[in-house]
């Protein structure tokens, strides 16, 4: 998903404590790398490598990183296609290897990021610049990286086929798709490739979409290795459809990663809970499911299970001025202690299903 790195306001903090004080106390929660043999990975920002309260509650859960926006497009070509920039990236690699974390790259090709950068571009040098960017960020990472996303949220919201693009306008909707995962193979031959989305289990009819396009990449000759599932997940999506939906993907045989895993207390459908202890509940049952559903695939596609970020003020939902301080979308509070997410992520390791 688009993060931008946004301040975090004192008036928020200030909400987060009172809060906080509020609530009953923190469950007892062992550390999450240790309840799954996949690696346990979380979203980073370059920035929290000076947070010496985030790097502790990291070092402490996590094993795998993948970073949120510096490797992203859209910040490596700020200066321009010829003057790329991994200042960023480079240092959340270097931090990565030092406290022996695996990393995930994210991402390579995505439809909302570029435009500007290929402006401008036809023809050869379209595709020059195309192949020659996923050349320079693979090769870059080769042996650094674990794995990447390649390819992310090529499909509608509502399902109904895949997004016009600028790089679609090129190579055609599945085509584009097809020659990233083909230059990423050349650029990296020992990483697995990943096609990332969300909101699969969601929506019939995206997920349906998603399984369409697997299909095809597979029978095209993609070199398709794994599949993400965001898990941006919503407390009012149904029960039972995030297990189903698991349970398609993995016919496929191929590695799954939940790959971007947040709950947001706020509802999609505006469903009537009442309370915030209501909310929580509710949180908890769909994200149990989930981890219970990753857990029960075979061992080797349970890739990694990935949240987009570890405390509540590091998430995308708690930034900007709608943020009262009381959305709990993540493992941890904003002080570092286990928030019931991060117990019921724990109880769906323990019962697969």
């Amino acid at each position: 998903m688009l993060v931008a790195p946004l301040a975090l306001s004192l008036s928020n903090l200030a909400a987060c404590d009172r809060f906080a004080s509020a609530e009953p106390s923190p469950p007892n929660v062992p550390p999450l790398k240790s309840i799954t043999p996949a690696p346990f990975g979380t979203a980073i920002k370059a920035s929290q490598i000076d947070d010496p309260d985030w790097i502790a509650l990291a070092r402490a859960n996590v094993s795998q990183l993948t970073p949120e926006w510096e490797m992203k497009m859209e910040y490596i070509l700020a200066n321009g296609l010829d003057r790329p920039n991994f200042d960023r990236s480079d240092r959340i690699a270097a931090f990565a290897r030092a406290e022996g974390m695996a990393m995930h790259g994210h991402t390579l090709i995505w439809y909302a990021q570029g435009k500007e950068a290929f402006a401008g571009l036809s023809g050869a040098g379209f595709d020059r610049a195309f192949d020659g960017y996923i050349a320079t960020v693979a090769g870059r990472y080769r042996g650094k990286v674990r794995s990447w996303d390649v390819v992310n949220e090529p499909i509608l919201d509502d399902g109904s086929g895949l997004r016009d693009c600028h790089w679609s306008a090129r190579y055609g909707h599945d085509g584009y798709i097809l020659r990233a995962f083909e230059k990423a193979r050349i650029a990296d031959p020992d990483a697995i490739l990943f096609l990332n989305e969300y909101n699969q289990e969601s929506v019939p009819a995206k997920g349906a979409q998603f399984l369409k396009l697997v299909e095809r990449l597979l029978k095209a000759g993609c070199p398709l290795q794994g599949l993400g599932l965001q898990s941006h997940l919503w407390i009012d999506i149904p029960e039972g459809v995030i297990a189903a939906f698991m349970r398609e993907i993995g016919q496929f045989g191929l590695p799954i990663h939940v790959s971007e895993l947040d709950c947001t207390l706020r509802t999609e459908n505006r469903l009537d809970l009442s309370s915030q202890a209501d909310r929580i509940a509710a949180q908890g049952a769909r994200v149990t499911e989930l981890a219970s559903a990753f857990a029960a695939l075979p061992r080797a596609q349970q890739f990694a299970f990935t949240v987009w970020g570890l405390r509540d003020t590091d998430s995308w939902y708690r930034q900007g001025d709608k943020d009262d301080g009381r959305d709990k979308p993540l493992p941890f509070d904003s002080f570092g202690r286990p928030n019931p997410m991060a117990a019921a992520i724990a109880a769906g390791f323990k019962t697969p299903a």
